[in-house]
């Protein structure tokens, strides 16, 4: 175990903890800086700025086992598209400093198979800074606010308890409940816990937060929590909306992975930004070929090059991650957009939500098919093989049979008609080991297929 993660592990449930690694004073003063000169600069000023800290990640690439393999160069442009696989498998490879100055991290995992990477000192602090600037536009000051966090990786994992336990850390500012606890079971304890430990600020799956906010509208009530962050899934419009309504929020989305690729925050739907000091961002076109040739977007991967981990120098890394964009904008957009200059969308979801045909894999942008249907709270496809797709809905008390219906035509006009289609109603949904719920979920007979096409199914329970 690294000196950073030792320290780390034994003051994670306390307020020091926070302030001696997460927070620490070595470098947090500065990231917090950088962030606010970055936030005033123009076009140029950006590029500039960009341009230097590029150049300083290539220099530390360089002196790695793969950049020296790939005789990468000085011109961005000349380094490969780096894959996960290799990181998977050779991370040794990719790393530069002292390894034990490191701090490790995991990606949720793809078929049980998680992807270890590390991270320095300063690129945890900067990842922290850069949260606590999205938890300030929420309007929370996060030294101070009682916080409640409803996370996948929080105490236990209960299933369908009425009383999911919780914990309070950092000397009774932080109440902690696993994201996995709220169900439809559960939610009113959940709510109760919440309006007695009254906290200032909310971090939640985006999942989460629907459930306990449509109990709340169903039962007529309403909790008071003036700050709310959600991450890791993405959030529906409706459901952004609902926390407004139900606990009088202002709402923060933002956006990252476990590798620490790239950040983008909204605070308003559909508005989001990417942050050019986190790291440089590209896009490369997604060939998927799922969308008409004359359609007004085009979707597009999202390439990262972060700027602040010494110990492990990443450059390109496909993320998998998709968004959909104009079909109008060229070069001067797309780096608008990189340089947080510009608002998209939001990102569509993973390469993983496809559905795999007897003859080929197709994107079926199935995140759009509860569009105009009403009385659906949720909704996860499920593939069993190449002919059967089961949607699991969570419903509404209202939810028809006519419902079912209007759903099941969406589902078609994305779906091939030799895939049969079944529309069922759930309790709960399947979620993933960190407990994100995702959209799609395959089956074993479908695996290989996914693989072939370079895409790891993702492992759910």
């Amino acid at each position: 175990m690294s000196a950073v993660t030792s320290v780390a592990v034994f003051l994670k449930k306390h307020v020091l903890g926070q302030s001696l690694i997460r927070r620490s004073p070595l470098y947090y003063e500065r990231a917090c800086d950088d962030l606010e000169e970055v936030n005033r600069l123009d076009l140029a000023g950006r590029r500039a700025w960009v341009k230097e800290r590029i150049a300083h990640t290539l220099e530390l690439a360089r002196g790695t086992d793969y950049g020296r393999r790939v005789k990468g160069g000085n011109n961005l442009a000349d380094w490969p598209l780096l894959e996960k696989e290799p990181l998977r498998h050779d991370l040794k490879s990719f790393t530069s400093g002292y390894e034990w100055m490191a701090a490790p991290a995991t990606t949720g995992g793809t078929s049980g198979v998680p992807l270890k990477v590390l991270r320095s000192l300063q690129a945890i602090v900067f990842e922290q800074a850069t949260i606590d600037r999205c938890i300030a536009e929420a309007g929370a000051d996060v030294r101070t606010a009682r916080t409640v966090v409803l996370r996948g990786d929080n105490p236990r994992d209960l299933e369908l308890s009425p009383n999911p336990d919780s914990e309070i850390i950092n000397g009774g500012r932080m109440l902690t409940m696993s994201a996995n606890a709220v169900t439809h079971v559960s939610v009113e304890h959940v709510a109760n816990t919440l309006e007695t430990f009254a906290p200032q600020l909310l971090c939640a799956y985006p999942t989460a937060l629907e459930t306990l906010c449509r109990y709340l509208r169903d039962s007529n009530r309403r909790l008071s929590i003036p700050s709310v962050v959600t991450s890791s899934e993405v959030v529906r419009p409706e459901a952004w909306r609902l926390t407004e309504q139900m606990l009088g929020a202002r709402v923060i989305d933002y956006y990252g992975q476990a590798e620490r690729i790239a950040f983008a925050h909204a605070s308003a739907p559909r508005e989001y930004r990417f942050s050019c000091a986190y790291s440089y961002v590209e896009f490369i076109p997604y060939d998927g070929n799922v969308l008409p040739p004359h359609a007004p977007h085009r979707l597009y991967e999202v390439i990262g090059t972060p700027f602040w981990n010494s110990v492990l120098p990443i450059v390109r890394y496909r993320t998998g991650d998709l968004v959909r964009l104009p079909a109008h904008w060229g070069p001067a957009e797309l780096e608008e957009l990189s340089l947080g200059l510009r608002p998209f969308e939001g990102v569509l979801g993973r390469q993983q939500e496809v559905i795999v045909c007897p003859q080929r894999v197709r994107l079926s942008g199935l995140g759009f098919v509860p569009r105009d249907v009403h009385n659906v709270v949720r909704m996860q496809v499920v593939q069993e093989d190449f002919e059967q797709v089961r949607i699991f809905v969570l419903p509404t008390p209202e939810f028809s049979a006519n419902d079912a219906e209007d759903l099941l035509a969406n589902a078609r006009s994305r779906i091939p008609s030799e895939v049969n289609i079944t529309v069922e109603i759930a309790t709960r949904l399947e979620r993933t080991p960190r407990g994100k719920t995702p959209l799609i979920v395959h089956r074993p007979p479908v695996h290989d297929v996914l693989r072939r096409n370079g895409i790891e199914p993702l492992f759910t329970r």
